[in-house]
């Protein structure tokens, strides 16, 4: 399918590894030009050329920034201002007790999560009204829905995520612009794959194990019954970024495996 996208400028936040490094591949591909972002040099490079080695005709960019803070965003506006479609990919987790996350946490969780997608979105919304056209996506998650006890900040950034880009569909009705949200359920990222061959070794046991019981006892209810690839959560962000989905605006698209237990 052309999700006719070529030539149009992406920024996808947080994009040298994980579901944004996958992003970024899956827009690359369909021929954007994409704007590869991480704080150091040395996993832009790195992720610019896995991109490259995949897609030789590949458009790409690099942006050295962190888009954590206030400055890093401000960068990144004056650097690249004509962004047509910007991926707010940018995020962590922080497993942690409740009573142990302290308000420096808090700060820093949002900080991170959520207001840099606020700044990028403001910087970027005028030039996209001139235009008459654009696509914003927050890469929020199924712990917006089901706010996990063990790092309850994290869940509650993910919802103010979905909160923040339906604002924002509804401050930009009736324009070519749309901004959704994609909610990943449990996702096979770099960090995730340490984690469970980690669990593994530790407990003598293989990684399709530790998966097995991770998805019997923590994570019951998903339909998929294993980890989504990263590359499946980016097929989902592709279309949501092209033209073609012109009439999906102001929803959240779960692509979870079907953990979050709801008809709609």
């Amino acid at each position: 399918m052309n999700l006719q996208i070529a030539n149009k400028w992406v920024l996808v936040s947080g994009s040298t590894a994980g579901i944004g490094l996958a992003i970024a591949k899956a827009l690359a591909a369909e021929g954007a030009r994409v704007i590869i972002n991480g704080r150091t040099a040395a996993r832009v490079a790195e992720a610019r050329a896995a991109i490259l080695k995949e897609h030789p005709p590949a458009l790409l960019e690099t942006l050295v920034a962190d888009l954590g803070d206030a400055a890093g965003d401000a960068a990144a506006a004056a650097q690249f201002p004509d962004v047509e479609i910007l991926v707010n990919n940018l995020g962590f987790y922080e497993p942690k007790d409740f009573a142990q996350i302290t308000d420096e946490d808090w700060r820093r969780m949002i900080e991170v999560n959520f207001l840099s997608g606020v700044r990028l979105s403001r910087s970027y919304l005028p030039r996209m009204r001139a235009k008459n056209w654009g696509r914003i996506i927050f890469v929020s998650s199924e712990s917006a829905v089901q706010i996990p006890k063990e790092m309850i900040h994290y869940g509650v950034t993910k919802t103010m995520q979905i909160a923040l880009a339906r604002g924002l569909a509804e401050a930009n009705a009736g324009t070519g612009i749309t901004v959704n949200s994609v909610l990943p359920g449990p996702t096979r990222s770099e960090g995730v794959a340490r984690f469970v061959e980690d669990m593994a070794k530790s407990n003598g046991v293989t990684p399709a194990v530790v998966e097995r019981d991770f998805f019997a006892n923590i994570r019951p209810s998903s339909l998929l019954q294993r980890f989504a690839t990263v590359d499946e959560v980016a097929a989902l962000v592709a279309f949501v970024a092209s033209p073609l989905s012109s009439a999906t605006n102001g929803a959240a698209l779960r692509v979870d495996g079907g953990v979050v237990r709801s008809i709609l």
